[in-house]
Protein backbone atom coordinates (compact mmCIF):
# COMPACT_ATOMS: atom_id res chain seq x y z
CA UNK A 1 0.00 0.00 0.00
CA UNK A 2 2.80 3.13 0.81
CA UNK A 3 4.48 1.66 -1.86
CA UNK A 4 1.72 2.30 -4.31
CA UNK A 5 0.43 5.75 -2.59
CA UNK A 6 4.59 6.30 -3.40
CA UNK A 7 4.13 5.39 -6.99
CA UNK A 8 1.07 6.82 -7.70
CA UNK A 9 1.80 10.47 -6.24
CA UNK A 10 5.79 10.31 -8.58
CA UNK A 11 3.30 9.81 -11.42
CA UNK A 12 1.08 13.03 -10.55
CA UNK A 13 4.07 15.41 -9.85
CA UNK A 14 5.89 13.75 -13.58
CA UNK A 15 2.14 14.35 -15.28
CA UNK A 16 2.12 18.10 -13.71
CA UNK A 17 5.70 18.36 -15.18
CA UNK A 18 4.87 17.53 -18.35
CA UNK A 19 2.02 19.37 -18.98
CA UNK A 20 3.36 22.29 -17.68
CA UNK A 21 6.53 21.83 -20.25
CA UNK A 22 4.37 21.09 -22.90
CA UNK A 23 1.46 24.58 -22.26
CA UNK A 24 4.58 26.59 -21.87
CA UNK A 25 6.19 25.28 -25.13
CA UNK A 26 2.68 25.24 -27.06
CA UNK A 27 2.13 29.02 -26.10
CA UNK A 28 5.72 30.03 -26.85
CA UNK A 29 5.66 28.65 -30.54
CA UNK A 30 2.06 29.09 -31.26
CA UNK A 31 0.86 32.12 -29.80
CA UNK A 32 4.29 33.41 -29.50
CA UNK A 33 3.77 34.16 -25.83
CA UNK A 34 6.80 34.87 -23.90
CA UNK A 35 5.41 35.61 -20.17
CA UNK A 36 3.16 32.97 -19.98
CA UNK A 37 5.81 30.31 -20.76
CA UNK A 38 8.50 31.43 -18.58
CA UNK A 39 5.81 31.31 -15.64
CA UNK A 40 4.87 27.79 -16.90
CA UNK A 41 8.50 26.57 -16.89
CA UNK A 42 9.22 28.13 -13.60
CA UNK A 43 6.47 26.12 -12.36
CA UNK A 44 7.35 22.86 -13.69
CA UNK A 45 11.39 23.74 -11.75
CA UNK A 46 9.35 24.08 -8.59
CA UNK A 47 7.52 20.64 -8.94
CA UNK A 48 11.02 18.87 -10.42
CA UNK A 49 12.55 20.61 -7.21
CA UNK A 50 9.59 19.52 -5.05
CA UNK A 51 9.69 15.91 -6.58
CA UNK A 52 13.39 15.64 -5.74
CA UNK A 53 12.55 16.11 -2.13
CA UNK A 54 9.98 14.18 -2.21
CA UNK A 55 11.94 11.07 -3.23
CA UNK A 56 15.23 11.57 -0.93
CA UNK A 57 12.48 12.21 1.95
CA UNK A 58 12.20 8.55 1.84
CA UNK A 59 15.90 7.90 0.82
CA UNK A 60 16.58 9.99 3.90
CA UNK A 61 14.21 7.92 6.38
CA UNK A 62 15.42 4.56 4.91
CA UNK A 63 19.12 5.42 5.31
CA UNK A 64 18.48 6.26 9.10
CA UNK A 65 16.54 3.29 9.69
CA UNK A 66 19.18 1.49 8.36
CA UNK A 67 21.96 3.20 10.49
CA UNK A 68 19.86 2.98 13.61
CA UNK A 69 20.09 -1.29 13.09
CA UNK A 70 23.16 -0.73 12.27
CA UNK A 71 24.42 0.88 14.90
CA UNK A 72 22.02 -0.63 17.17
CA UNK A 73 20.58 2.65 18.30
CA UNK A 74 16.59 2.25 18.83
CA UNK A 75 16.03 5.72 20.26
CA UNK A 76 15.34 7.00 17.01
CA UNK A 77 11.19 8.04 15.67
CA UNK A 78 9.88 8.61 12.57
CA UNK A 79 7.53 11.79 12.88
CA UNK A 80 4.62 12.02 10.33
CA UNK A 81 5.08 14.89 7.57
CA UNK A 82 1.21 15.96 6.92
CA UNK A 83 2.89 17.91 3.92
CA UNK A 84 3.86 15.00 2.03
CA UNK A 85 1.08 13.00 1.55
CA UNK A 86 -0.81 10.17 3.09
CA UNK A 87 2.17 7.65 1.96
CA UNK A 88 4.63 9.57 4.17
CA UNK A 89 2.72 8.86 7.05
CA UNK A 90 2.30 5.52 6.61
CA UNK A 91 6.35 5.12 5.70
CA UNK A 92 6.67 7.04 9.28
CA UNK A 93 4.28 4.53 11.19
CA UNK A 94 5.78 1.56 9.84
CA UNK A 95 9.17 2.70 10.23
CA UNK A 96 8.44 3.18 14.14
CA UNK A 97 6.25 -0.35 14.26
CA UNK A 98 9.60 -1.96 13.08
CA UNK A 99 11.69 0.24 15.70
CA UNK A 100 9.35 -0.69 18.37
CA UNK A 101 10.17 -4.50 17.60
CA UNK A 102 13.65 -4.07 17.40
CA UNK A 103 13.63 -2.53 20.59
CA UNK A 104 11.66 -4.95 22.15
CA UNK A 105 13.37 -7.60 21.06
CA UNK A 106 16.39 -6.30 22.53
CA UNK A 107 15.03 -5.39 25.50
CA UNK A 108 14.17 -9.42 25.77
CA UNK A 109 17.69 -10.28 24.49
CA UNK A 110 19.17 -8.30 27.47
CA UNK A 111 16.54 -9.90 29.96
CA UNK A 112 17.71 -13.11 28.98
CA UNK A 113 21.43 -12.38 29.00
CA UNK A 114 20.96 -10.95 32.55
CA UNK A 115 19.27 -14.23 33.88
CA UNK A 116 22.01 -16.22 32.01
CA UNK A 117 24.63 -14.38 33.95
CA UNK A 118 22.85 -14.51 37.21
CA UNK A 119 22.57 -18.59 36.99
CA UNK A 120 26.32 -18.82 36.11
CA UNK A 121 27.04 -16.74 38.79
CA UNK A 122 25.20 -18.68 40.98
CA UNK A 123 25.38 -22.49 40.11
CA UNK A 124 27.65 -24.43 42.49
CA UNK A 125 29.90 -25.15 38.44
CA UNK A 126 32.98 -23.51 38.35
CA UNK A 127 32.66 -21.64 34.44
CA UNK A 128 35.31 -20.22 32.49
CA UNK A 129 35.25 -18.89 28.77
CA UNK A 130 38.65 -18.04 26.60
CA UNK A 131 39.30 -17.52 23.44
CA UNK A 132 42.06 -18.33 20.84
CA UNK A 133 44.47 -15.84 22.09
CA UNK A 134 43.75 -16.68 25.88
CA UNK A 135 41.55 -13.82 27.34
CA UNK A 136 38.95 -14.35 29.56
CA UNK A 137 35.62 -14.24 28.57
CA UNK A 138 33.12 -15.40 31.69
CA UNK A 139 34.35 -16.77 35.21
CA UNK A 140 31.80 -17.08 37.44
CA UNK A 141 31.96 -16.78 41.37
CA UNK A 142 32.11 -20.61 41.35
CA UNK A 143 35.64 -20.90 39.68
CA UNK A 144 36.92 -17.55 41.14
CA UNK A 145 36.16 -19.18 44.83
CA UNK A 146 37.99 -23.14 43.41
CA UNK A 147 40.56 -21.49 41.55
CA UNK A 148 41.66 -18.72 44.27
CA UNK A 149 43.42 -16.30 41.46
CA UNK A 150 43.94 -12.46 42.13
CA UNK A 151 43.06 -10.77 38.93
CA UNK A 152 42.18 -13.90 36.69
CA UNK A 153 42.22 -12.12 33.15
CA UNK A 154 43.92 -14.93 30.82
CA UNK A 155 43.82 -18.92 30.83
CA UNK A 156 47.62 -18.12 31.41
CA UNK A 157 47.53 -17.15 34.47
CA UNK A 158 46.51 -20.96 35.99
CA UNK A 159 49.92 -21.90 35.76
CA UNK A 160 49.92 -19.77 39.10
CA UNK A 161 47.72 -22.40 40.54
CA UNK A 162 49.72 -25.38 39.01
CA UNK A 163 51.57 -25.92 35.52
CA UNK A 164 50.42 -29.49 35.37
CA UNK A 165 46.63 -28.14 35.31
CA UNK A 166 47.32 -25.52 33.20
CA UNK A 167 49.34 -28.04 30.66
CA UNK A 168 46.03 -30.28 30.89
CA UNK A 169 44.04 -27.45 30.32
CA UNK A 170 45.74 -26.32 27.17
CA UNK A 171 45.92 -30.29 25.67
CA UNK A 172 41.93 -30.54 26.29
CA UNK A 173 40.07 -31.28 23.03
CA UNK A 174 36.40 -30.02 22.53
CA UNK A 175 34.01 -32.59 24.61
CA UNK A 176 36.97 -34.22 26.55
CA UNK A 177 36.58 -34.74 30.31
CA UNK A 178 39.73 -34.85 32.60
CA UNK A 179 40.55 -35.25 36.60
CA UNK A 180 43.66 -33.41 38.23
CA UNK A 181 44.41 -33.15 41.08
CA UNK A 182 45.86 -29.61 42.38
CA UNK A 183 46.69 -29.88 46.11
CA UNK A 184 45.32 -31.65 48.93
CA UNK A 185 41.93 -29.28 49.18
CA UNK A 186 41.77 -29.68 45.05
CA UNK A 187 40.41 -32.58 43.04
CA UNK A 188 38.82 -30.63 39.89
CA UNK A 189 36.64 -32.66 36.83
CA UNK A 190 37.13 -30.44 33.96
CA UNK A 191 34.99 -30.54 31.01
CA UNK A 192 35.71 -28.82 27.84
CA UNK A 193 33.38 -27.38 25.07
CA UNK A 194 34.03 -25.12 21.89
CA UNK A 195 31.70 -22.59 20.76
CA UNK A 196 31.87 -19.63 18.14
CA UNK A 197 30.75 -16.12 19.00
CA UNK A 198 31.27 -13.08 17.45
CA UNK A 199 33.10 -14.52 14.63
CA UNK A 200 35.88 -16.07 17.22
CA UNK A 201 36.84 -19.56 18.25
CA UNK A 202 36.29 -20.04 22.60
CA UNK A 203 36.74 -22.98 25.08
CA UNK A 204 34.44 -23.16 27.94
CA UNK A 205 35.44 -24.82 30.54
CA UNK A 206 32.79 -26.15 33.90
CA UNK A 207 35.14 -27.54 36.80
CA UNK A 208 34.03 -28.86 39.62
CA UNK A 209 35.91 -30.40 43.11
CA UNK A 210 35.14 -33.71 44.23
CA UNK A 211 37.66 -33.80 46.80
CA UNK A 212 34.77 -34.40 49.47
CA UNK A 213 33.34 -36.66 47.24
CA UNK A 214 36.07 -38.95 46.94
CA UNK A 215 37.08 -38.15 50.32
CA UNK A 216 33.67 -40.10 51.20
CA UNK A 217 34.45 -42.31 48.91
CA UNK A 218 37.46 -43.01 50.18
CA UNK A 219 36.68 -43.70 53.34
CA UNK A 220 33.64 -45.48 52.53
CA UNK A 221 36.38 -47.89 50.25
CA UNK A 222 38.40 -48.49 52.91
CA UNK A 223 35.47 -49.33 55.40
CA UNK A 224 34.36 -52.54 52.65
CA UNK A 225 37.94 -53.13 52.91
CA UNK A 226 38.48 -53.79 56.26
CA UNK A 227 35.26 -55.95 55.68
CA UNK A 228 37.07 -57.76 53.65
CA UNK A 229 40.30 -58.35 55.10
CA UNK A 230 38.75 -59.44 58.34
CA UNK A 231 36.14 -62.25 56.67
CA UNK A 232 39.35 -63.67 54.73
CA UNK A 233 41.65 -63.30 57.88
CA UNK A 234 38.63 -64.47 60.02
CA UNK A 235 37.70 -67.23 57.77
CA UNK A 236 42.25 -68.71 57.98
CA UNK A 237 42.60 -67.64 61.71
CA UNK A 238 39.54 -68.84 63.40
CA UNK A 239 40.08 -72.58 62.23
CA UNK A 240 43.60 -72.28 62.80
CA UNK A 241 42.89 -71.20 66.32
CA UNK A 242 40.87 -73.83 66.74
CA UNK A 243 43.04 -76.54 65.32
CA UNK A 244 45.69 -75.06 68.16
CA UNK A 245 43.11 -75.97 70.69
CA UNK A 246 42.22 -79.37 69.34
CA UNK A 247 46.31 -80.17 68.90
CA UNK A 248 46.53 -79.45 72.76
CA UNK A 249 44.17 -81.31 73.96
CA UNK A 250 45.05 -84.34 72.15
CA UNK A 251 48.99 -84.20 73.41
CA UNK A 252 47.20 -83.97 76.69
CA UNK A 253 45.27 -86.99 76.49
CA UNK A 254 46.78 -89.08 73.75
CA UNK A 255 50.99 -88.31 74.98
CA UNK A 256 52.85 -90.49 77.93
CA UNK A 257 55.85 -88.94 79.71
CA UNK A 258 58.61 -91.35 79.47
CA UNK A 259 62.37 -91.57 80.72
CA UNK A 260 63.93 -90.21 77.33
CA UNK A 261 61.01 -88.04 76.05
CA UNK A 262 57.36 -88.83 74.93
CA UNK A 263 55.11 -91.02 73.44
CA UNK A 264 51.91 -90.26 71.47
CA UNK A 265 49.34 -92.73 70.52
CA UNK A 266 48.91 -93.45 66.31
CA UNK A 267 45.18 -92.21 66.72
CA UNK A 268 46.53 -88.91 67.83
CA UNK A 269 49.61 -88.87 65.67
CA UNK A 270 47.90 -88.86 62.79
CA UNK A 271 44.71 -86.15 64.03
CA UNK A 272 47.92 -84.19 65.07
CA UNK A 273 49.41 -84.57 61.56
CA UNK A 274 46.19 -83.68 59.80
CA UNK A 275 45.52 -81.01 62.24
CA UNK A 276 49.19 -79.37 60.91
CA UNK A 277 48.28 -79.84 57.14
CA UNK A 278 45.53 -77.95 57.61
CA UNK A 279 46.69 -75.40 59.64
CA UNK A 280 49.47 -75.57 56.32
CA UNK A 281 46.64 -75.01 54.08
CA UNK A 282 45.17 -72.63 55.48
CA UNK A 283 48.10 -70.39 56.00
CA UNK A 284 48.92 -70.65 52.42
CA UNK A 285 45.78 -69.52 51.86
CA UNK A 286 46.24 -66.79 53.68
CA UNK A 287 49.64 -65.38 52.02
CA UNK A 288 48.05 -65.91 48.21
CA UNK A 289 45.41 -63.58 49.53
CA UNK A 290 47.65 -60.95 50.93
CA UNK A 291 49.45 -61.23 47.01
CA UNK A 292 46.55 -60.77 45.66
CA UNK A 293 45.69 -57.56 47.61
CA UNK A 294 49.59 -56.96 47.36
CA UNK A 295 49.23 -57.04 43.27
CA UNK A 296 46.31 -54.77 43.62
CA UNK A 297 47.41 -51.76 45.52
CA UNK A 298 51.05 -51.42 43.78
CA UNK A 299 49.77 -51.64 39.71
CA UNK A 300 52.57 -49.49 38.27
CA UNK A 301 51.71 -46.09 36.18
CA UNK A 302 51.05 -46.86 32.60
CA UNK A 303 53.93 -45.88 30.29
CA UNK A 304 52.15 -44.94 27.25
CA UNK A 305 52.89 -45.27 23.98
CA UNK A 306 51.15 -45.29 20.47
CA UNK A 307 49.84 -48.63 19.98
CA UNK A 308 48.73 -50.20 16.23
CA UNK A 309 45.27 -52.06 17.47
CA UNK A 310 46.04 -54.52 14.99
CA UNK A 311 49.63 -55.88 15.91
CA UNK A 312 48.31 -55.56 19.63
CA UNK A 313 44.68 -58.21 19.19
CA UNK A 314 47.53 -60.60 17.23
CA UNK A 315 50.01 -60.68 20.37
CA UNK A 316 46.92 -61.26 22.69
CA UNK A 317 45.62 -64.05 20.48
CA UNK A 318 48.78 -65.92 19.81
CA UNK A 319 49.72 -66.09 23.54
CA UNK A 320 46.53 -67.52 24.25
CA UNK A 321 45.73 -69.76 21.27
CA UNK A 322 46.45 -73.28 23.10
CA UNK A 323 44.13 -72.13 25.39
CA UNK A 324 41.66 -71.15 22.92
CA UNK A 325 41.71 -74.32 20.60
CA UNK A 326 41.60 -76.40 23.74
CA UNK A 327 38.26 -74.81 25.18
CA UNK A 328 37.21 -74.73 20.98
CA UNK A 329 36.43 -71.20 21.34
CA UNK A 330 37.03 -69.20 18.06
CA UNK A 331 37.69 -65.50 18.10
CA UNK A 332 36.63 -63.10 15.75
CA UNK A 333 38.11 -59.87 15.25
CA UNK A 334 37.03 -56.43 14.17
CA UNK A 335 38.81 -53.32 13.94
CA UNK A 336 37.62 -49.91 12.87
CA UNK A 337 39.39 -47.93 10.52
CA UNK A 338 42.03 -51.18 9.96
CA UNK A 339 45.31 -48.74 11.06
CA UNK A 340 43.63 -47.58 14.41
CA UNK A 341 46.59 -46.48 16.80
CA UNK A 342 45.77 -46.03 21.00
CA UNK A 343 47.74 -43.95 22.77
CA UNK A 344 48.09 -46.56 25.90
CA UNK A 345 50.63 -48.84 27.69
CA UNK A 346 50.60 -52.58 25.48
CA UNK A 347 51.83 -54.61 28.19
CA UNK A 348 48.83 -53.69 30.61
CA UNK A 349 46.21 -53.41 28.50
CA UNK A 350 47.35 -56.73 26.84
CA UNK A 351 46.99 -57.87 30.64
CA UNK A 352 42.85 -57.09 30.70
CA UNK A 353 42.31 -58.68 27.36
CA UNK A 354 44.07 -61.74 28.38
CA UNK A 355 41.58 -61.33 31.39
CA UNK A 356 38.81 -60.90 29.79
CA UNK A 357 39.10 -63.16 26.52
CA UNK A 358 39.66 -66.03 29.28
CA UNK A 359 36.81 -64.95 31.34
CA UNK A 360 34.91 -64.89 28.40
CA UNK A 361 36.31 -68.59 27.40
CA UNK A 362 35.52 -69.81 30.76
CA UNK A 363 31.65 -68.48 30.24
CA UNK A 364 31.48 -70.18 26.95
CA UNK A 365 32.03 -74.07 28.59
CA UNK A 366 28.42 -75.65 28.43
CA UNK A 367 27.28 -73.55 25.23
CA UNK A 368 27.08 -74.33 21.28
CA UNK A 369 28.07 -71.31 19.89
CA UNK A 370 31.36 -70.50 21.72
CA UNK A 371 32.66 -67.31 19.86
CA UNK A 372 33.90 -64.18 21.22
CA UNK A 373 33.58 -60.59 19.31
CA UNK A 374 37.24 -58.67 19.78
CA UNK A 375 36.67 -55.07 18.03
CA UNK A 376 37.73 -52.05 18.30
CA UNK A 377 36.51 -48.72 16.85
CA UNK A 378 37.34 -45.10 16.85
CA UNK A 379 34.88 -42.86 17.64
CA UNK A 380 36.25 -39.69 17.03
CA UNK A 381 37.11 -36.75 19.18
CA UNK A 382 35.08 -38.97 21.89
CA UNK A 383 38.31 -41.10 22.00
CA UNK A 384 38.24 -44.97 21.11
CA UNK A 385 37.11 -48.25 22.59
CA UNK A 386 38.02 -51.89 22.51
CA UNK A 387 35.07 -54.32 23.46
CA UNK A 388 35.52 -57.86 24.68
CA UNK A 389 31.59 -60.00 23.52
CA UNK A 390 30.39 -63.22 24.14
CA UNK A 391 27.28 -64.74 23.62
CA UNK A 392 27.24 -67.24 27.15
CA UNK A 393 25.43 -67.51 29.98
CA UNK A 394 26.22 -63.86 31.26
CA UNK A 395 26.16 -61.70 34.35
CA UNK A 396 23.07 -61.64 36.84
CA UNK A 397 22.45 -57.88 37.95
CA UNK A 398 23.42 -58.75 41.54
CA UNK A 399 26.34 -59.79 40.03
CA UNK A 400 26.70 -56.90 38.17
CA UNK A 401 27.22 -54.46 40.81
CA UNK A 402 29.73 -56.30 42.32
CA UNK A 403 32.17 -57.76 40.08
CA UNK A 404 34.74 -55.22 39.59
CA UNK A 405 34.82 -54.96 43.94
CA UNK A 406 38.35 -56.81 44.52
CA UNK A 407 38.23 -60.49 45.78
CA UNK A 408 34.58 -60.90 45.05
CA UNK A 409 33.97 -63.54 42.03
CA UNK A 410 31.25 -65.43 41.12
CA UNK A 411 33.59 -68.38 39.81
CA UNK A 412 34.31 -71.61 41.96
CA UNK A 413 38.35 -70.81 41.57
CA UNK A 414 39.85 -67.71 41.48
CA UNK A 415 40.64 -65.01 43.69
CA UNK A 416 38.61 -62.07 42.28
CA UNK A 417 41.26 -59.61 41.76
CA UNK A 418 41.22 -59.57 37.88
CA UNK A 419 38.48 -56.88 37.10
CA UNK A 420 39.03 -54.66 39.86
CA UNK A 421 42.69 -54.73 38.60
CA UNK A 422 41.92 -54.35 34.96
CA UNK A 423 39.32 -51.01 35.88
CA UNK A 424 42.35 -50.02 37.69
CA UNK A 425 44.41 -49.89 34.63
CA UNK A 426 41.96 -48.13 32.59
CA UNK A 427 41.58 -45.20 35.31
CA UNK A 428 45.64 -45.24 35.83
CA UNK A 429 45.23 -44.44 31.72
CA UNK A 430 42.22 -41.85 32.48
CA UNK A 431 39.63 -44.17 30.74
CA UNK A 432 36.83 -46.65 32.00
CA UNK A 433 36.10 -50.15 32.00
CA UNK A 434 32.54 -51.34 31.90
CA UNK A 435 30.12 -53.94 31.45
CA UNK A 436 26.83 -54.50 29.99
CA UNK A 437 25.08 -58.16 30.02
CA UNK A 438 21.71 -59.39 29.71
CA UNK A 439 21.82 -63.05 30.93
CA UNK A 440 21.46 -65.86 28.14
CA UNK A 441 22.17 -62.98 25.46
CA UNK A 442 25.55 -61.17 25.26
CA UNK A 443 27.63 -59.73 27.22
CA UNK A 444 29.64 -56.95 26.51
CA UNK A 445 32.75 -55.59 28.27
CA UNK A 446 34.36 -51.96 26.60
CA UNK A 447 37.26 -50.52 27.41
CA UNK A 448 36.95 -46.36 26.97
CA UNK A 449 40.24 -44.56 25.94
CA UNK A 450 39.74 -40.96 25.84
Amino acid sequence: MVYRRFSIGVAIRLILIILCLYLGLWLYYRQELWLAPGILGLIALIQIGELIYYVNSVNHKLARFLDSIRYNDFSSSFTSDSQMGGSFREVNVAFNEVMDVFKKTRAEKEEQMLFLQVIIQHINTGIISFNSAGKIGVINNAAKHLLQIPQFRDISDLGKLSTELLKEVMEMKPGQRISQKVNSNLHLIIQSTSLKMGGQSWTLLSLQNINAELQSNELEAWQNLTKVLRHEIMNSITPISSLVESLRTILDEDSYVQQEGFLIKKDGFQDIQEGLDTIANRSKGLVSFVNAYRDYTNIPLPEKELVNIQGLFEKVLNLMKEDLKANEVEVQTEIQPENLEIHCDPDQIMMILINLIKNASESLTNQANRIIFLRAISQGDLGSIIQVEDHGPGIVPEALERIFVPFYTTKKTGSGIGLAISRQIMNLHRGSLQVVSRPNERTVFTLNFR
